[in-house]
């Protein structure tokens, strides 16, 4: 892998960060159960996972430069040597893997070497009440 670009990464996801992840997991949980997931989040163990991997345990295919501004301009800072934030991932919530901030991160990792490894916190929450299937068990 001698010609595949070194991606910087800083060391922490930023404010930012977690308030997009916030916004995002609104829609996915409880209004009940949203601060107690976000807070939980700050103290999510670190993990480094391949981008590839990221993306196919959240089941989203990764995003081109082309249908997304944000990942060309994530790539355009990683080109230029630019650190860019850690993502923030929440397991549990749905039947796959939930990228509450840096989709377009994991996306633009992946652009450059699928199997980069991307730095982030995984919260595995068994607290947040699963959104119904509509199915129903026996009565």
């Amino acid at each position: 892998m001698s010609g595949t670009p070194n991606i910087r990464w800083l060391d922490e996801p930023e404010e930012k960060d977690y308030q997009a992840a916030e916004s995002f997991l609104s829609m996915v949980l409880a209004p009940s159960s949203l601060s107690e997931v976000i807070a939980a989040l700050h103290a999510a163990p670190h993990g480094r996972w391949a981008a590839k991997d990221i993306l196919r345990a959240a089941g989203l295919p990764p995003l081109r430069p082309k249908e997304s501004a944000e990942v060309a301009e994530k790539l355009k800072k990683l080109k230029g040597g630019i650190p860019i934030s850690p993502i923030l991932l929440v397991g549990g919530i749905r039947d796959y893997l939930v990228i509450g901030d840096g989709y377009h991160r994991a996306s633009a990792a992946y652009r450059v070497d699928e199997d980069a490894l991307v730095p982030g916190r995984l919260l595995w929450s068994s607290r947040a009440p699963r959104p119904r299937t509509g199915k129903r068990g026996p009565m």
